[in-house]
């Protein structure tokens, strides 16, 4: 189990991502792609990091685009483990 560093910690380090509103600390990002095609293949690669770090991501897929929401539910937030996932994210997707 992590320790709690807060969505601002987060985006501080990932710019691309924000603090989720509300009552919640998580922190969300929109990836836009090319296409359908491009978006799965972000997700699945994704995926294997996120099952490999026994961490996971919530997130939704329409089209070629795909909503994130990262939060540690061990921890009640954000942690170490998230900015680990949003910066390995940041990294793929600029790859497609």
């Amino acid at each position: 189990m992590g320790e709690r560093i807060g969505a601002a910690d987060l985006v501080a380090k990932c710019p691309n991502w924000e603090e989720v509103e509300g009552e919640r600390d998580a922190v969300r990002r929109v990836f836009k792609f090319a296409d359908f095609k491009t978006a799965w293949a972000f997700m699945s690669a994704a995926a294997l990091k996120a099952e490999q770090m026994d961490h996971h991501p919530e997130w939704s897929n329409v089209y070629s685009t795909v909503n994130v929401v990262l939060t540690t539910h061990d921890v009640d937030g954000v942690s170490a483990k998230d900015i680990e996932l949003a910066k390995f994210m940041d990294d793929l997707a600029a790859r497609f």
